[in-house]
């Protein structure tokens, strides 16, 4: 793999309907119905909308042998308006259920962690290596015969893995790792090859996007090794809705498109379906323009791990690097600002002027207007300016700022860099792949011993928030993932966005990275026909009622396929049980079964104010 230009991964062509994934064709773009299966007019409906939003498959659950049945009604339903987009059928918990998809949808999805294996219950299990092999031969036994049915009918399979719902076998010999996702897959896999048969897609998913990440890229690497190339599906799975959702599907699959990663996408909201797609698009269309971009030269550091990454070593600059937390560098432009109290910008860069009042944020000057203010820092700029190094040694600031790129870093540079410690880079670049030269400044210091910290200057020029979002969101995502980042710098030219939304954005990207938390983070699924009650109106209670409980994770999930197995990263969850029923959970621990729908909410919200009493008690 080549980390400093975008070349997409070669994979096998799969086809479903008359829609082939993988290979030489286009990332596609997809969707779930949230309507039950078994309602043939609602799903029908829903299908189309998708689908006119430019959803190129659309996946249905099926519950049981009806809602798979069903799957004929509602094809014969599109296929009788002229549509001929391909239906994916949805399987959990029961095998059987994918045997009758198949002959009615062009594709059935089944997951490793309950096709065979019983629902997920958190025991811990022991196994001898005989015992396991017995369960394998369990899987083989009953996955032989979904094949040949596949095989007969030309319907293609999803093997998606999902993080929440990892098998207890599974998870007593690897534990909730990567290891253990990428081989729940593997097991499937080999059985598929053995059988010769190849029309399979895979998705291996999580909330949290640096699992996300690191597994797909650990199970690319175990099918290499093992001579496969089968195409991958790319999602977070409970992104949640509104702008955190964006953000959150564009740092995971946006780190994993830059790659080459991904043959088709599903950016999963807690919304209406249809609004998924435009999103989708978005985020493929921005990355995939990548491509063709003047070659970047580059040299990968020998001590970087792309598979399991840690944070690269710098050494502290005031709250800069070393073991802390990603800083947030804003602009200031003159004007009276108001600030969040948990999202107010560590730095304020205010060109060659200071601000007439009086500010508490430290502040970032040009070097030849700064004078030595207090809480005021210079920065010297590489642009232009061919006795910037002198300038920057002769100063006496505790802390200063370097603007450089990555053209720049000659070995003068590199030089000055190794002799002045009090020097934090910000990297700027023009390039048309800016992700790629952001990484190659960040190897060439790995390689070179710089500790310097770095933070990345994104500049923009968009009209629109929601896509200075998304491409933020792409473009530091993998910086945060690979571990490259010691601060963000956003920054958009014009006045269509304010400034104070600009910083907001900084800080959504660095918690949705999992780098640094700022505010209550809710895992909440998109929804489907398995939902068990009005989830986006839950939504909306749960948020309004505790957007202030800054670093909880609150989970709030529309029935058991993941729920319980998500929420193994939340404090709080909110689960589906039963059609109005729901269940609370602190962790793993399930504290109440089956309360009512309409009482769910505030019995929810007694128990994170007595859990967080409790805690706040025992701190003192």
């Amino acid at each position: 793999m080549n980390f400093f230009n975008y070349q997409r991964r070669k994979s096998s062509e799969v086809q479903i309907g008359g829609t082939p994934l993988g290979a030489d064709n286009p990332i596609r773009v997809q969707s779930m119905t949230t309507t039950a299966t078994t309602d043939t007019e609602g799903s029908v409906a829903q299908a189309r909308r998708i689908i006119e939003a430019g959803g190129e498959y659309v996946r249905l659950t099926t519950q049981g042998v009806r809602e798979a049945e069903n799957l004929r009604e509602i094809n014969i339903g599109l296929r009788s308006q002229g549509i001929n987009t391909p239906l994916v059928a949805d399987v959990h918990f029961n095998a059987r259920v994918a045997d009758v998809a198949a002959l009615y949808a062009e594709k059935v999805r089944i997951n490793p962690g309950n096709y065979v294996d019983t629902a997920r219950t958190f025991k811990q299990l022991t196994y001898t290596d005989e015992e396991y092999a017995a369960e394998i031969a369990k899987i083989r036994a009953r996955l032989v015969p979904f094949l040949s049915i596949c095989k007969e009918n030309h319907t293609a399979i999803r093997i998606g893995v999902n993080h929440g719902s990892l098998s207890d076998r599974i998870m007593s010999r690897y534990g909730d790792t990567p290891e253990g996702m990428v081989e729940s897959c593997m097991e499937f896999l080999r059985i598929c090859v053995d059988e010769n048969f190849f029309n399979v897609v895979i998705s291996i998913k999580a909330s949290n996007t640096v699992i996300m990440v690191r597994t797909v890229r650990l199970l690319v690497k175990t099918m290499e090794q093992e001579g496969m190339n089968f195409p991958l599906h790319l999602g977070v799975t409970e992104a949640g809705e509104g702008e955190d959702g964006r953000i959150k599907s564009a740092v995971g699959i946006g780190a994993l498109l830059y790659d080459g990663l991904g043959d088709t996408i599903r950016v999963s909201l807690s919304e209406a379906p249809e609004a998924e797609i435009p999103v989708a698009k978005a985020l493929v269309q921005y990355v995939t323009a990548h491509a063709m971009h003047p070659h970047i030269e580059g040299v990968e550091a020998e001590s970087f791990n792309y598979v399991a990454p840690m944070r690269r070593t710098t050494h502290a600059v005031a709250n800069i690097g070393g073991d802390q937390v990603p800083v947030v560098i804003g602009s200031y432009f003159d004007e009276a600002r108001t600030f969040d109290v948990n999202l107010r910008p560590d730095y304020l860069y205010c060109g060659s002027t200071l601000p007439t009042e009086r500010l508490d944020i430290p502040l970032i000057v040009d070097a030849p207007a700064w004078t030595g203010e207090e809480n005021t820092y210079p920065v010297f700029m590489g642009f232009g300016e061919k006795n910037y190094l002198p300038l920057l040694a002769a100063c006496s600031a505790p802390i200063k700022f370097l603007f450089v790129t990555y053209s720049q870093c000659s070995e003068e540079v590199l030089a000055c860099l190794k002799t002045h410690p009090e020097v934090v880079v910000i990297h700027q670049t023009n390039h048309p792949h800016r992700v790629g030269e952001h990484r190659a400044l960040a190897h060439l210091l790995m390689h070179e011993g710089i500790t310097n910290p770095i933070i990345y200057f994104q500049h923009y020029a968009e009209e629109n928030l929601s896509e200075l979002q998304l491409r933020a969101a792409a473009d530091s995502g993998l910086l945060c993932i690979d571990g490259l980042i010691d601060g963000l710098y956003l920054h958009n030219i014009g006045n269509s966005i304010a400034p104070q939304a600009v910083d907001t954005t900084a800080f959504n990207i660095l918690q949705a990275a999992r780098v640094r938390t700022s505010k209550t983070e809710y895992i909440s699924c998109p929804g489907c026909g398995r939902t068990l009650y009005a989830l986006e109106d839950t939504i909306a209670r749960i948020k309004a009622a505790t957007a202030h409980l800054k670093g909880l994770k609150i989970a709030i999930m529309g029935c058991i396929v993941n729920g319980p197995g998500e929420m193994a990263d939340a404090d709080y969850g909110y689960v589906g049980a039963a059609r109005g029923k729901v269940s609370l959970y602190r962790k793993k621990e399930c504290i109440e079964k089956n309360i009512p729908e309409e009482q769910a909410v505030d019995k929810l919200l007694q128990l994170i104010e007595t859990c967080e009493n409790e805690r706040l008690t025992c701190n003192d």
